[in-house]
């Protein structure tokens, strides 16, 4: 036997490496993905499925690669018994799947992604630990395959047998994941307890927690906005609501100086709120809304509705609790409250704080801020009457704590839009953009369309429509078509096959046929819209889907 097939024998560790190496250049899409998916394994093993042909296919290429590549190499061994040639080929042989698999690395790399791979602490140990393991996977395979294939005597199928590991790339994958969960663990518990060793020593610290199946991130920065106009506040950033993410700002950003600690409270499973709420300990809970969010992880809105009711169930009997008034569940988990609590809404005849003579326009949003005891004028340049409904919320909380109709009234003027949350964008070709792409659920896309029904000129919606719903996914989508058909002119629908349900929902609602544009790319509609737009027209962008959801 010589050296090109002695590359492929059992125990030829240099090989075994390249090959591992290969395996794991060839796995960047399902690293991003487990990381998408916050290495949770369900969403994971969903998006398998959702993808299939992206999550297969790089194994395939790097099996058909090597396999081809190393039959070539064998045979060019052959011709020579002895001299450099067999060394060459042997040599050649362990570096082929590395340099396939950095092939595919690259090109992987070069697929647009809307929220880049990070290589966080967290994605070095996975690749590590997962190099290691596939390593010793590899050395068993191989000596498996050399049993049954016995190199001297079926080179060909015995390349075959070893490369064909390459095909179970997902699965591998989810077994590096599984043997690193022990140590993420560890790890975890180790920074969450500084985080709560930090907490302890700010025992004069006010602490809020933030959640609900949507809206929670809005109030979250339109809260600190306003506290920050009496009160030193730490509001964690962006979407900084998991119990990891939550204990990095803790344990970076907390100094001895901040009075308040505002934290979003983000759950996609049953315990989720107890977990931030063991690490924060809040005295004042605020809760958005509860809605048919993330069904497919909580498969029932009962599910939902207990899971969000963990924030008030862990707030001291001598905390508050403050209620977005929704005039259905979240109004009656504010009925069966008996710690002190707080209504706020656009209800005067039942709420504590309200919002009354609401005027919108594309220029911001006029209203009276109003309690038992005064009403406060108020402008800001938020759109929708979800924002203003997210305000008056906040308000609440900041009159609990005994700030002045005035700091009040001054902090909602000094109020921006967040980031892609309805976000008004005046182009400077004369198209007006309504920005609302970070999220969509069926109540706040309705909101989006009232907003949109009151600008001038065409109106033009982009959207992909709404994800994570389970079994209700098809016709929530639907409605969303139905809701979205008397407030535009052309519907433009990212991802052909996902938008059929819209397709329908706005046929059924009367919609021209003809003004439906579906396409495979969130590009696609962009090209399409410079045709489609014209200065004095307004798009509206609502909801954009995460890397993991793509059609393309």
């Amino acid at each position: 036997m010589n050296l090109a097939q002695g590359a492929f024998a059992g125990g030829q560790w240099i090989w075994i490496a390249g090959f591992a190496v290969g395996c794991l250049l060839a796995s960047r899409r399902l690293i991003h993905w487990f990381q998408l998916e916050s290495y949770q394994f369900p969403g994971y093993f969903r998006t398998i499925r959702r993808q299939g042909g992206k999550a297969w296919l790089p194994g395939g290429i790097l099996f058909a690669g090597t396999l081809a590549g190393a039959l070539l190499l064998l045979w060019a061994g052959n011709l020579s018994a002895g001299g450099a040639l067999p060394v060459l080929c042997g040599i050649l042989s362990a570096l082929l799947p590395a340099l396939i698999g950095l092939l595919l690395w690259k090109s992987a790399r070069r697929q647009p992604e809307k929220k880049k791979l990070a290589f966080t602490p967290r994605v070095k140990r996975l690749i590590v630990i997962s190099l290691l393991v596939w390593i010793l996977l590899l050395w068993g395979w191989s000596a498996l395959a050399g049993i049954v294939f016995p190199a001297e005597k079926q080179p060909a199928l015995n390349l075959a047998a070893r490369t064909a590991f390459a095909l179970l790339l997902p699965l591998w994958m989810a077994l590096g994941g599984l043997i690193a969960w022990p140590v993420e663990k560890g790890i975890s518990e180790m920074y969450f307890r500084d985080a709560q060793r930090i907490l302890r020593e700010h025992p004069d610290l006010i602490r809020i927690g933030i959640t609900g199946s949507w809206g929670k991130t809005s109030v979250k920065f339109i809260l600190g906005t306003l506290l920050s106009e009496r009160f030193p506040t730490l509001v964690t950033p962006a979407s900084f609501n998991t119990p990891m993410g939550v204990t990095k700002v803790i344990r970076t950003q907390l100094e001895p100086g901040h009075r308040v600690f505002v934290a979003e409270m983000g759950a996609r499973h049953v315990g989720d709120i107890r977990e931030m709420c063991r690490l924060v300990h809040p005295e004042i809970g605020i809760l958005t809304s509860v809605g048919p969010q993330h069904l497919d992880t909580f498969h029932t809105q009962e599910r939902v509705t207990r899971t969000k009711y963990e924030l008030m169930e862990a707030i001291p009997g001598d905390g508050s609790c403050f209620f977005a008034d929704d005039g259905g569940i979240v109004f009656g988990l504010w009925e069966k409250t008996d710690k002190p609590k707080t209504l706020a809404g656009m209800n005067a005849e039942r709420d504590d704080v309200w919002a009354e003579e609401l005027r919108v326009s594309p220029e911001g949003s006029r209203f009276l801020l109003c309690t038992r005891e005064e009403k406060i004028p108020c402008e800001t340049a938020l759109l929708g009457e979800l924002n203003i409904r997210n305000i008056v919320l906040s308000a609440a909380v900041c009159r609990k704590l005994g700030m002045t109709g005035k700091e009040i009234a001054r902090g909602i003027r000094n109020l921006q839009p967040v980031e892609h949350r309805l976000e008004l964008k005046r182009n400077p070709g004369g198209i007006t953009v309504l920005d609302d792409a970070f999220n969509s659920n069926i109540r706040g896309a309705e909101q989006a369309f009232r907003t949109l029904r009151g600008f001038p000129g065409k109106r033009i919606v982009v959207t992909p429509g709404m994800v994570e719903l389970g079994d209700m996914e098809i016709d929530m989508n639907r409605e969303f078509g139905r809701k979205m058909a008397d407030c535009c002119d052309e519907a433009i629908l990212v991802g052909r096959k996902r938008s059929e349900a819209i397709s329908e929902g706005l046929r059924e609602a009367g919609f021209p046929a003809d003004q439906i544009h579906p396409v495979g790319t969130l590009a696609e509609a962009a090209e399409l819209l410079k045709t489609a737009a014209s200065p004095g027209d307004t798009i509206l962008f609502e909801n954009d889907l995460p890397d993991n959801y793509s059609e393309e």
